[in-house]
Parts: C-alpha cells; structure tokens; sequence
C-alpha cells in the first residue's frame, strides 16, 4: 500500500506551480462541497443525522485519510464533517436550490482547477490516477500545514519526490 508520502509526492508531481496550487486551495474545497450536496439525496433524518451517499463516501474517505496518517486525518474528517452538514443543509432545500448550489460549486470549482493547471502546464493528476481526485483535499490541507511551517519532515519528503514550488511561464497544457 502506498504511504502518505506516496500519494502527496505523486499528486505533488503535477502540482508544483504556485499558482496552481492556490487554485487548489479555492477549487478543491468548492468542490468538495459540491460532492457532498449533490451526493445528499436521496437522504434521511435518523437520530438528527442526514444519512446519504454523501455520508457513506465520507466515512470512506475519512477511513483512507486515518490510514495515511492520524493527523491529517483527524483534520479531513473534521473537513468532512462541516461538509456533510452543507450538504444536508442544501438537500432539505427545493431541488432547485439543491441542484444549482451544487452544480453552481462543482463547476466554478473545476474551472478554477483548470485556470491553476494552466499556470502548471500540465494535465489534473486523476487524469492518470483516479486516486488524485481523494488525495487532492488531502494535498490542500498538507499544503496549508506546509505554509504554516508544520509537519516538515513531510514536506521535506515530498519535495525530495515532486521537486520545489516555482512560478513558471504559461504553456499549454499537455
């Protein structure tokens, strides 16, 4: 099984752009959500708990985060939890409100992905590994951890894996 420094160093590969990875830190929470409100229905009230898809993906999301490492994980679920509650919030709404919040999310957080791979250069990692679309969220939030001068040793490993972050010049994607 691949570890945490695994999965970050292969998501980091394509994501060494600075620029793109502040479109991260926007894109992949809006879409996060987006999943999340629209897997929200069908869903129901039991013991003041909206059980839905959403429910079922996170806690399997969450389970994967825990495996990887305890710390990020504890804050992905945390992550996941207030995401599960908008997304309950937004199902017990009209389906109109349901469908555009979280069609509106989901697609204004894929177009700011692709303006962050425009600065990269390169293709959204899932395009050649699935996996890229759960380790994002993950990403985001070593990231901030990163910025905020925590879990160094990690950092270090990954950027002995992807290389530095840089500002390059725009080109087309690949």
């Amino acid at each position: 099984m691949k570890t945490l420094v695994d999965h970050l160093g292969q998501y980091a590969e394509y994501h060494r752009d600075r620029r793109n990875i502040l479109s991260h830190f926007i894109g992949i929470p809006m879409i996060v959500v987006a999943v999340a409100v629209l897997l929200s229905r069908p869903g129901w009230e039991i013991a003041g708990l909206w059980a839905s898809p959403a429910l079922l993906t996170a806690i399997a999301a969450g389970l994967f985060y825990l495996r990887l490492d305890l710390r990020f994980g504890i804050i992905m679920g945390v992550l996941l939890v207030l995401s599960l509650w908008a997304g309950a919030a937004l199902a017990q709404q009209s389906t109109l409100v349901w469908l555009s919040g979280g069609l509106g999310l989901f697609v204004v957080g894929w177009i700011i992905q692709f303006v962050g791979h425009y600065y990269e250069g390169r293709k959204p990692a899932f395009v050649d590994d699935l996996m890229g679309l759960v380790v994002g969220p993950l990403f985001v939030v070593a990231e901030l951890a990163f910025l905020l001068g925590l879990r160094p040793a990690v950092q270090e490993a990954v950027e002995h894996r992807a290389g530095p972050t840089c500002i390059r010049p725009p080109k087309a994607l690949a």
